[in-house]
């Protein structure tokens, strides 16, 4: 099952369920959000997904007459963009290391064992433990709140400062917190994490820095648990031609952390566990055009696409102009 979230012609929010299997969805009527329907789940004790089965509503919508229109929204957000936080982890998919070792491998030491690989290897050794047992630390990121995510369709802008704009082919999970600081597990959506490498190239300390950009996730939030095996494409388009492709991977097949440990790690800060609060949070990739030498301009369109998550991901990117920021005494 898999929601989505849009506007009508009238611009009022429309909550939509989907099934992954044909080109319309079922709107539910008198949802006001994915959000509220989370909470509404929670405070009957009902699984999201049956109440969803369950919720009245039978007009159908064209999910892909939505994606041409420019009316989807995120699949998530919340009513205050500051309590929906994002963050990630990375090094955490099989090849993932490569790309990474290339970036920050010292040119006067070829052979010396970078940071990026000494971290992969402790996630082949310890990032899938046994069931209640803890395992490796991945590494971990924070993105920015809810005021950094850009809808399904609209333009990811690459800032003024920016040395880089480049996509990110990943899943994440969506969580909200319950009542009593305890996370929940919505689904898990497909997102362009989007971040600049080369700012990152220059000095891996300098992750924290690539990272503080925007992104965006969805169409869909698909309900459940994540297959153990997701295989998709990930392309950029420049002038209407496809400019580079390639297939990217993910799930715990191709992941040398579980998801388990990954959410462990994640929400073991007690910050993390506040009621009420959104969180999307990305898993990472193997998968980057950087790796192969592509530089991205400004116009270009990033499709991130799997078969059982949804229309495809599309994003332009655009370049905002740099601000100046003078800080003042009070």
């Amino acid at each position: 099952m898999q929601l989505f979230q849009a506007q009508d012609e009238a611009g009022r929010r429309l909550v939509i369920a989907g099934t992954g299997d044909e080109g319309t969805g079922r709107v539910l009527d008198g949802a006001k959000s994915v959000y509220t329907l989370a909470l509404e789940a929670l405070q009957r004790g009902t699984p999201l997904q049956v109440l969803v089965a369950d919720w009245p509503g039978q007009d159908r919508v064209d999910l892909n007459a939505l994606v041409d229109d420019g009316r989807l929204l995120p699949p998530i957000d919340h009513p205050d963009p500051a309590h929906l936080l994002v963050s990630g982890t990375g090094l955490t998919h099989l090849g993932s290391a490569e790309g990474r070792d290339k970036m920050h491998r010292q040119l006067d030491e070829p052979e010396t064992l970078t940071d990026s690989m000494r971290m992969f290897r402790m996630g082949l050794e310890g990032g899938k433990p046994e069931s209640g047992q803890a395992g490796v630390q991945p590494e971990w990121f924070y993105k920015g709140d809810g005021s950094i995510v850009v809808a399904p369709g609209e333009a990811l802008g690459q800032p003024g400062f920016a040395l880089d704009g480049g996509e990110e082919p990943e899943i994440a999970g969506i969580y909200v917190i319950d009542t009593h600081g305890t996370p929940r597990r919505l689904g898990f959506v497909l997102g362009n994490e989007f971040s600049d490498h080369v700012t990152e190239r220059q000095n891996y300390l300098y992750l924290a820095h690539s990272k503080l950009r925007a992104c965006s996730f969805g169409p869909a939030l698909r309900l459940g648990e994540l297959p153990s095996d997701v295989q998709g494409m990930s392309r950029i388009h420049r002038n209407g031609q496809v400019l580079w492709e390639k297939p990217f991977l993910s799930g715990e097949a191709n992941m040398c952390h579980s998801i388990a440990n990954l959410e462990a790690h994640h929400f073991k800060y007690p910050q993390f566990r506040r009621p009420g609060d959104v969180h999307v949070h990305f898993f990472g990739t193997a998968t980057l055009s950087c790796a192969d030498d592509v530089i991205t301009r400004d116009g270009d369109i990033f499709e991130i696409e799997v078969a059982d998550f949804g229309p495809t991901l599309r994003n332009p990117l655009v370049h905002t102009r740099a601000e100046s920021v003078a800080v003042s005494e009070l």
